[in-house]
């Protein structure tokens, strides 16, 4: 019976720490970077623009400017078409107030690219989840 309620007691505690991991991945320690890091060396626009801004500032190869999410889809997607991507690796992430910042690098269609991303993790003014506010992908020199 003692063995019965050890192994309860033991399964009881591992269930506790996967709902407790669970509700880690959703707060504070969470990393948006993953799945956008996950969406960019797949090449996966529908996927990456569902975390874009409605508005925000996209510059691909000098091209870009302030737009909606609608016209910054067709701008990555124009570009993941002539430069399929091989790798993303998230090389720097800072953050500060409701702002999360990464650079990575890039490796798509033979060339080597910077990408610069601006996340807006302030729950209250995103309408509950973080947003792309800024998008950059600029070659490497």
């Amino acid at each position: 019976m003692q063995n019965g309620f050890r192994t309860i007691i033991v399964l009881g505690c591992l269930l506790a720490a996967g709902f407790n991991a669970s509700a880690q991945q959703q707060g504070a320690n969470y990393d948006v970077f993953v799945p956008i890091s996950k969406y960019i060396s797949q090449g996966n626009t529908d996927a990456l623009s569902a975390w874009f801004a409605d508005n925000l500032d996209i510059v691909v190869l000098s091209k870009g400017g302030n737009s909606s999410r609608n016209q910054a889809k067709l701008l990555v997607d124009a570009f993941f078409s002539n430069h399929t991507p091989r790798s993303f690796e998230v090389t720097y992430t800072a953050g500060r107030g409701g702002m999360k910042y990464a650079l990575g690098n890039l490796n798509a269609g033979g060339e080597n690219f910077l990408v610069t991303i601006f996340v807006n993790c302030n729950t209250e003014s995103t309408g509950g989840s973080s947003r792309i506010q800024q998008f950059k992908i600029e070659r490497m020199q």
